[in-house]
């Protein structure tokens, strides 16, 4: 199966990984990702990288379950 980021560069950028607190409307953690939601870890930096890891362990607890989100051009 072929991984459609390794295609398409700009494709790990196109969209965004959104954990939204379930608490506070203005607070969420954003991260890039592909079409189907698959963040490239080894593409973050260390604190990006903990932050992920740190979202995705509280879904249910602080965050809602991650949303895909198209990221606007600019």
């Amino acid at each position: 199966m072929s991984d459609p980021a390794a295609d398409d560069p700009d494709e790990a950028t196109r969209y965004q990984l959104r954990f939204q607190s379930l608490f506070d409307a203005g607070h969420a953690y954003a991260f890039p990702c592909d079409a189907a939601g698959q963040v490239r870890m080894d593409a973050l930096g260390e604190h990006e990288r903990n932050s992920y890891l740190f979202a995705r362990a509280l879904v249910g607890r602080d965050f809602a379950v991650p949303r895909v989100h198209a990221r606007q051009r600019r």
